[in-house]
């Protein structure tokens, strides 16, 4: 077959087709690597800084470098041809990029710019606002998983596709400059069952 706009991906040009004659001189040595990595005989960091831009004359850099190009050129190929693949890929960046305008959302302070050099200090911060929004998250969670447990009481039916496009990222419930309770502090929270099972509707 030919195409139009990737041809070149199945050309004999180096510069632009994969090297298979490569890919199965070294495979051994890509086995080899796996295992070690996999029996914690060498660490993915030690890997990765051995496997960097700078070890292009690296065999197993270039063998690697080859298998990740085929791999690329597979998944960009599925991309095109599955539909189902394409509406799955832009549901998980839908995910991603929500959760991450919630927390730029929540780190209201500086427009969630990290002001400390420090990487440690740096590293904190990002952890901590890691940690608020979860538990913001998870309290937004509960509170929608109750009232739907109401509904489903007043014989409300509502389907496993009405839940996938809920979002627990919501900001109408988050007073972030308003007032902190801290009196209940003390009291644990109940069990949370995390279960929802709707039966059928009363």
């Amino acid at each position: 077959m030919r195409y139009r706009h990737i041809d070149a991906l199945f050309s004999s040009d180096p510069r632009t087709a994969i090297d298979w004659a490569l890919i199965e001189k070294g495979w051994p040595n890509l086995l080899q690597v796996a295992l070690s990595v996999k029996e914690g005989t060498v660490s993915s960091v030690t890997l990765l800084r051995q496997l960097n831009n700078r070890s292009r004359k690296n065999q197993v850099y270039r063998v690697f470098r080859e298998v990740g190009r085929a791999v690329r050129t597979v998944v960009l190929l599925r991309h095109l041809s599955e539909s189902g693949l394409r509406e799955q890929i832009s549901r998980a960046t839908n995910k991603a990029e929500a959760y991450n305008g919630f927390t730029k959302w929540l780190a209201f302070g500086n427009h969630g710019l990290l002001t400390s050099r420090d990487p440690e200090q740096q590293e904190k911060t990002v952890k901590f606002l890691g940690l608020v929004a979860s538990s913001v998250i998870f309290s937004t969670t509960v509170d929608m998983t109750t009232v739907l447990r109401q509904m489903a009481a007043e014989g409300w039916s509502v389907c496993g596709e009405d839940l996938a496009v809920i979002s627990p990222h919501r900001r109408d419930n988050v007073l972030r400059f308003g007032d902190y309770d801290t009196e209940g502090l003390h009291v644990p929270p109940g069990a949370y069952d995390p279960s929802l099972d709707w039966g059928s509707p009363a």
